[in-house]
């Protein structure tokens, strides 16, 4: 995974950047995310006779996780 580094502060860390499906609340490897299961292909990739569009046919979505 490609990250940049933000440009100011002193907790300044790396941030992911890349691609996201339309499923994903954050892109991959956001702290405070996690994969779960794509929830109109049931983690199959595929919805009728193509590719899941909800996780780009992949399986999994990238959503928040813990919090209140």
């Amino acid at each position: 995974m490609r990250t940049e580094k933000r440009p100011e502060g002193r907790d300044a860390q790396p941030w992911p950047t890349g691609s996201m499906n339309p499923g994903d609340e954050a892109p991959e490897g956001t702290p405070g995310t996690g994969e779960n299961v794509c929830p109109d292909c049931a983690g199959s990739g595929r919805v009728q006779n193509g590719r899941c569009n909800t996780c780009g046919g992949i399986g999994v979505v990238i959503v928040g996780i813990g919090g209140a």
